[in-house]
């Protein structure tokens, strides 16, 4: 089974980091893991050091990061007071550069098992923010990432503090690639865990011709059902779906169709071809998505 011993929660106060923390404190409950909660300060001028004085830029940092502290402060103070009536005391700390540098430098130093983190939506500023930190830390975390976007459907309800996480049904995506298959580690432990449903899914894109439709998909269900782990049968429910189309959109409208609580998903990593892959699956997934999503890479 999957252990989660430790969970790092970065915020930046936003109304998604907000919603975020709730799985974070549910799942920290539920696992009995350590809970960090980071919020990185990142110096306006930290892209352009040529550009400012020295004494300006000390001067206008001191400034930002005292009042980051005083948000830290407030935003963690009612959550930490709830937190404590179940046993759980967030470990706070203020970061200071690169926003996504900070968050998987404290990931990997401190070996963190699950990274919580929000997303935002689908207009631009939504899109540039998502891009420029939760992509990089999707692809680069050494461990994976819970991808809070505020959903249709939810397993952990804003505000509630029973710690009753509510895993009711997981919808598994795979391409048969190592990463996917790294994922369904991460889904079957969860579902048999939470007692949940897992749902198995392969998306199709070209489909031959008629006369070897039935084949090609008698095919791909047969790869799914030796995916399945043999610890599973009869813990939890396992059914196999192939679908025809463009992968993202089936993934999303099967979550929509079933009410799905989690979508899993493996990603790949680091090179600029895994990019262009991220941005046309995983990536979407996140932003369109009606559920939460967990991002498994090697």
């Amino acid at each position: 089974m999957l252990k989660i011993k430790s969970i790092l929660y970065p915020t930046d106060f936003s109304e998604a980091s907000a919603r975020a923390y709730d799985y974070a404190e549910s799942l920290a409950a539920h696992y009995g893991a350590k809970l960090f909660a980071v919020h990185v300060v990142q110096p306006a001028f930290i892209g352009y050091p040529d550009y400012a004085y020295t004494d300006a830029v000390a001067g206008v940092f001191r400034d930002l990061r005292a009042h980051a502290e005083q948000q830290f402060t407030e935003f963690m103070k009612d959550r930490g007071c709830h937190a404590a009536q179940h046993g759980i005391q967030a470990e706070c700390t203020l970061l200071e550069g690169s926003i996504p540098g900070g968050i998987l430098n404290f990931a990997e130093k401190n070996a963190i098992d699950l990274i919580v983190m929000g997303t935002h939506g689908q207009n631009a500023a939504d899109r540039r923010t998502l891009g420029s930190v939760t992509e990089r830390v999707l692809r680069k975390a050494c461990c994976p990432v819970l991808a809070v976007r505020k959903p249709e459907h939810s397993f952990v309800r804003p505000g509630d503090r029973t710690h009753t996480v509510s895993l009711r049904k997981i919808l598994y995506c795979t391409d048969f690639s190592k990463d996917s298959n790294h994922a369904s580690e991460y889904a079957f432990s969860l579902a048999m865990e939470y007692g949940a449903e897992i749902t198995l899914l392969y998306v199709i894109e070209d489909l031959p011709g008629s006369e070897d439709a039935q084949s090609a998909m008698a095919e791909v269900k047969e790869r799914l059902r030796g995916i399945i782990p043999t610890e599973s049968c009869g813990r939890c429910m396992s059914p196999i779906k192939v679908r025809i189309g463009r992968p993202y959109q089936e993934f999303i409208q099967l979550a929509i169709e079933d009410q799905t609580d989690l979508i899993v998903l493996g990603i790949r990593g680091r090179n600029i071809v895994d990019l262009a892959l991220f941005g046309s699956t995983t990536y979407r997934v996140i932003q369109r998505g009606p559920c939460p999503v967990l991002a498994v890479h090697i």
